[in-house]
């Protein structure tokens, strides 16, 4: 199988054989990953790397000779070992709820937000068909007989901050606020709308109250009693019990004098507000942490690696997002190509002269080789070729002009036939 699918170029295009291997081949790959790469040994992720090469290859049109971590950097493809150690880790604590070793992180699986399954309350339960409106609830505000309750909840550089406050009569009658941990935006929408619900169902039963709400997912999860998510399910259970506790949508920014106020008493409490704990870390949060770890083990590897320096020098730095680089960028970059001083080192030929009678290197057919002349790019000082070597490699034009000379090159090969 896994000659057939690392054959050829798959017929389709680079970008799309690069999203074929990250989601079907890694994909399969990790299945059960948890059983077996928690902790690879030397052996297995020799095994692993022998198995990804093929595909790194044909994703990037290299030559058989360019080395695996190059590829890995070029093509934002971390090593396969540490990919599926990466999913093995997030099975451990989030499916298995096994904790990690504290190096990895101080997260324990009780911490982490698990999604519920099944329904709510019983099915034939529903909530009021006037609780739940998403129609813009601004006119309700006038009205002297509802206590109108505005909730927000919003994420900035300084932190997390969910709040709500209560208007009675024209008066600001309460207000509240806190400080969330590494809690995603919906999750804080849904936090302040739960704190309001259990506010509104402990006041008097002859009230009746209208939450306003900005967040329509929050509302459409809250109103399904089959949502998946804990908060979502709780919130349903207080309206379905208290049908005199309306929700409302209204429009963000809008100039309306309660959200506005819920908006600036949540932006606050991103640095001042009470820390709230009750909501779990979302599953995003602990993924983002084990792909950090990853990430400097990748570094740590590809910084101290013996192999793919001229890639190196050109990125020092590894990232999960592919290079804008073609096969023919590859070949130029990595030196791993139709150049008679590559043919000599590895044997293939007996000269490293080009036909023009030069030492026949990449860089020489991008700056002084005479059959090349309409792509030349001007020849960088000897001190100063990788600095020159980074340039050209994120520059578009320059990069263009790469690709006509790897191309002419390897249309008329009898023309740079070696000396």
């Amino acid at each position: 199988m896994q000659q057939n699918l690392a054959g050829g170029n798959w017929g389709i295009s680079q970008i799309h054989r690069w999203t074929l291997y990250k989601t079907v081949i890694e994909g399969m790959l990790a299945h059960r990953s948890s059983a077996f790469c928690l902790n690879p040994t030397f052996k297995m992720k020799r095994k692993l790397s022998s198995i990804q090469r093929p595909f790194l290859l044909h994703i990037s049109g290299a030559y058989r000779t360019t080395s695996t971590a190059a590829l890995q950097t070029i093509l934002g493809i971390p090593p396969l070992h540490m990919q599926l150690q990466f999913e093995a880790r997030f099975t451990s604590i989030y499916r298995l709820r096994i904790p990690l070793p504290p190096f990895l992180t101080d997260t324990q699986p009780h911490d982490l937000e698990m999604q519920a399954t099944g329904w709510s309350t019983h099915p034939s339960e529903h909530l009021k068909p006037n609780q739940i409106s998403f129609e813009d609830g601004e006119a309700y505000i006038a009205r002297k007989d509802i206590i109108n309750i505005f909730t927000d909840g919003l994420k900035t550089e300084h932190g997390v901050g969910a709040a709500f406050c209560v208007l009675t009569n024209d008066i600001w009658a309460d207000q509240r606020s806190a400080k969330l941990n590494n809690n995603t935006v919906f999750q804080t929408e849904l936090t302040a709308l739960h704190e309001s619900v259990i506010y509104a169902s402990h006041l008097p039963n002859h009230n009746t109250f209208k939450i306003h709400v900005d967040n329509r997912a929050s509302i459409m999860a809250s109103s399904n009693s089959k949502s998946t998510n804990e908060t979502s399910r709780k919130n349903f259970k207080i309206l379905l019990s208290n049908p005199r506790i309306k929700v409302s949508w209204v429009k963000a920014h809008a100039g309306n004098i309660g959200n506005e106020r819920a908006d600036q008493q949540a932006k606050d409490a991103t640095q001042h507000g009470q820390p709230y704990s009750h909501t779990k870390l979302p599953k995003p949060h602990i993924k983002g942490l084990l792909r950090k770890r990853m990430l400097e083990e990748w570094q740590t590897s590809w910084k101290n690696g013996d192999t793919g320096r001229k890639i190196y020098n050109i990125m020092p730095s590894v990232s999960l997002r592919p290079t804008n680089w073609i096969r023919e960028n590859v070949i130029f970059f990595s030196q791993h190509g139709p150049f008679p001083a590559y043919l000599k080192r590895f044997h293939l030929s007996d000269s490293d002269y080009c036909s023009c009678g030069a030492i026949g290197t990449a860089l020489h057919y991008a700056t002084e080789c005479i059959y090349t002349v309409s792509w030349h790019m001007r020849k960088p000082a000897s001190n100063f070729e990788q600095e020159w070597l980074k340039r050209v490699a994120n520059n578009l034009v320059s990069r263009q002009k790469i690709r006509g000379i790897i191309r002419f090159i390897s249309e008329n090969r009898d023309l740079f036939r070696p000396l």
